[in-house]
């Protein structure tokens, strides 16, 4: 742990293991989910966020329908990611750090892993985040995105915006 101020912050350890999430790490992914999703609507202005809403059902479903990725610090899930190929684009969603962790690397570590699953014939990595998210789209420029869309994905936040990448360049690379 570090402090910074009166804040006390929890570091992630170098041995914080990330593995494929099963069904069995749903209901952990809910409340991380929920945990991280609540500072995006402060952020964006909107409890009209998918994330916030689902049901323990719907994480079971889309554990099986994307790659879910997971990080743990001992038995603790403190971040995970998603994605899934859609045509030759790399969807990544859900990419969720546990709050007292965040700031830590441990979000870029997580993208940067889940480009590197993807399937060979990957052109490109997308995703999506709140047009208000500053800190989320300040890790997404600094791993290569740029914005492409700022219409609204079906199933996303009023405000959502579309990033995108070559597949070809990993995360952190300009």
């Amino acid at each position: 742990m570090t402090t910074d101020g009166d804040e006390v912050k929890r570091v992630a350890p170098p041995e914080a293991l990330t593995s494929v999430a099963t069904t069995a790490d749903a209901p952990e992914l809910l409340v991380l989910q929920r945990c991280c999703w609540v500072a995006e609507a402060i952020a964006n202005d909107t409890l009209d966020i998918p994330p916030l809403h689902e049901t323990l059902a719907d994480v079971v479903a889309w554990i099986g329908d994307w790659t879910v990725l997971t990080v743990r610090d001992g038995s603790r899930m403190i971040g995970a990611v998603r994605g899934r190929l859609v045509g030759d684009t790399w969807e990544i969603g859900r990419l969720m750090v546990a709050p007292d962790m965040a700031g830590q690397g441990l979000g870029r570590r997580l993208l940067a892993q889940v480009e590197r699953i993807a399937p060979q014939t990957t052109a490109a990595f997308e995703l999506f985040t709140g047009a208000k998210s500053v800190r989320n789209l300040d890790l997404y420029r600094r791993a290569g995105y740029e914005m492409v869309d700022t219409t609204v994905p079906t199933g996303h936040i009023t405000g959502a915006v579309t990033l995108r990448k070559p597949a070809g360049r990993a995360a952190g690379e300009q």
